[in-house]
């Protein structure tokens, strides 16, 4: 019985800690300069994270001339060749950046993030911003000049760590689909509120979540208020 006792208390205060961690988590804020007179400007982020690849955004992005700016993981370019063909050919619209390599969590401790584990330790850290970078050399040929983790969640000394490898963080202002779980309404209204020098993110591997066409109609809301589509390139 004692053993059962010290067990169950072994696991609220594990429970205990991870919450603490929770709370210490940062999800940082990202703006772009607002267009003011020339504008309004706002930065459409995609995040190609694993699995496939929506091409309903992907198209509507091309037929539409909408410039994105696309954080793809190493997982995601391995499995996505045809779409990686098309963002090659349209280097004019799309900014390819760094999700990371096994859209693990850049937190350096170890902890569960919306479901995640995370990468846990500074080591595996550095070897999942590594990853993905060395994956977009290999791919595109070039370095990327921007970092967004799994969940966009990072820990005060994981922010460093990647800074230090001479990455930007990419935030963002507007959370556009929720990790691609809203629906499509929820989605269009969300993305089509935006303001002048908002950075949105949503996601572009969920082909068969209703989001995706939320997302389309939401950006095409922007486009037909005078909206200027920048890649964070541009506008930062």
């Amino acid at each position: 019985m004692k053993i059962k006792k010290f067990g169950a208390a072994l696991i609220l205060l594990f429970g205990l800690v991870q919450s603490i961690q929770a709370q210490s988590l940062i999800e940082p804020l990202l703006t772009i300069k607002p267009g003011a007179s020339h504008g309004p400007y706002v930065a459409l982020t995609l995040d190609a994270c694993m699995g496939k690849t929506d091409e309903r955004i992907l198209q509507a992005l091309i037929e539409n001339h909408i410039r994105a700016t696309i954080f793809v993981t190493a997982r995601w370019l391995k499995y996505n060749a045809k779409a990686v063909e098309q963002i090659k050919a349209h280097p004019d619209l799309f900014e390819v950046e760094d999700h990371g390599a096994m859209h693990r969590p850049a937190v350096d401790v170890p902890m569960s993030v919306f479901g995640l584990a995370a990468a846990g330790s500074p080591q595996a850290v550095h070897d999942e911003v590594i990853g993905g970078a060395d994956a977009i050399v290999k791919t595109f040929g070039h370095q990327p000049r921007w970092f967004r983790g799994a969940t966009g969640q990072y820990t005060s000394s994981s922010l460093k760590l990647i800074q230090n490898m001479n990455l930007k963080i990419a935030g963002y202002s507007i959370l556009g689909d929720g990790g691609a779980s809203f629906s499509t309404q929820k989605s269009a209204w969300t993305i089509a509120k935006a303001k002048d020098g908002d950075v949105i993110v949503a996601h572009m591997n969920q082909p068969n979540k209703p989001a995706g066409l939320g997302v389309i109609e939401g950006i095409l809301k922007l486009k037909a208020a005078g909206f200027i589509f920048l890649r964070l390139e541009d506008g930062v």
